[in-house]
């Protein structure tokens, strides 16, 4: 499949600017409004890519019905050719790409080019918000790219066949530092491939080996922590061959909303305990969300209380 792509012919393709910033969300925005690629809209990854009132995750995927008005008012119809950008090297334009595929369209596609090095390129440029008529499609939505918690399940209880893969850094993967979601560690059984290894000079490295983690003729559902950087990792695997793919969209923090699901960790960098009571303070810590550092001082520091009064 052919995903990446590199253009700057806005005649051809409708384009999407999917520009994010997660520490300052409202910059995105602000820079389309600056300058963008003419007659690009803007789809923003918290009003427009996630439904922010869904528990599911951090960033909930909007329903089928918000992804048709979304497309609806952006004027577009899935036989349209259309390329999303972001600021390079990130995953916001997978995420838009993403949900356009998951919506029928089959020539949606990423540039490979971020903002700055499209203009660097020559491509025209605007500070003017476009205006599309409404459309009207009739959108096919395709199940076979999505997984909810429910497949997910079904995968680690051996009732799906698949290769659950986690886009985050190994650290996160093994529980050793978590500085986003209350409870740290993974899901059962996944692979990890961080998505940040693929990222050199604001672009993607599309020819790296996934071998170590999945075959090509192996289903697989790749998560994260929200679903976001997932999709990059979806996105740079469909490139490669990688047919049969799902998106967990709620990822991580979907999966740890559920008080019964299992949440695996490396133990070989967490505290040793020797008695009943250590491991009644270790096992509270974790479940409290304390990883990595934090989980070594803490458990020490309680440790001590109680040998204190021994």
């Amino acid at each position: 499949m052919t995903v990446f792509i590199k253009t700057t012919d806005t005649e051809k393709y409708r384009w999407i600017d999917a520009r994010f910033d997660l520490h300052q969300p409202e910059t995105g925005c602000e820079h389309y409004a600056q300058e963008h690629v003419e007659g690009a809209i803007h789809w923003d990854l918290n009003n427009d890519l996630s439904d922010m009132a869904s528990n599911a995750g951090r960033h909930p995927m909007p329903s089928k019905e918000q992804v048709a008005e979304l497309i609806k008012k952006s004027g577009l119809s899935p036989e349209d050719e259309v390329v999303v950008y972001d600021q390079g090297g990130t995953a916001f334009a997978a995420r838009a790409w993403w949900l356009l595929k998951y919506a029928g369209f089959e020539k949606a596609y990423i540039s490979k080019l971020g903002f700055e090095a499209l203009k660097k390129q020559g491509i025209r440029v605007s500070n003017k918000t476009p205006e599309y008529p409404m459309s009207h499609p009739e959108l096919k939505f395709d199940e076979s790219i999505y997984a909810d918690q429910e497949y997910v399940k079904n995968i680690i209880d051996g009732k799906e066949l698949g290769v659950l893969v986690d886009a985050r850094s190994p650290k996160r993967f093994a529980g050793i530092e978590e500085p986003i979601d209350p409870v740290a560690g993974r899901i059962p059984g996944a692979h990890n491939f961080d998505l940040e290894q693929l990222v050199k000079n604001k672009q993607f490295i599309e020819d790296a080996d996934f071998s170590s983690v999945l075959q090509k003729n192996e289903p697989a559902v790749v998560y994260c922590g929200s679903g976001v950087s997932a999709a990059g990792l979806y996105a740079i695997l469909a490139e490669k061959g990688h047919e049969s793919l799902r998106l967990y969209t709620g990822s991580f923090s979907d999966w740890i909303r559920n008080e019964d699901n299992v949440v695996e960790i490396d133990t070989a960098d967490m505290p040793e305990p020797s008695d009943d009571d250590s491991k009644d303070i270790l096992a509270r810590l974790i479940e409290e969300g304390y990883s990595g550092e934090m989980l070594m001082k803490k458990f020490e520091y309680e440790k001590s209380l109680i040998d204190k009064k021994e």
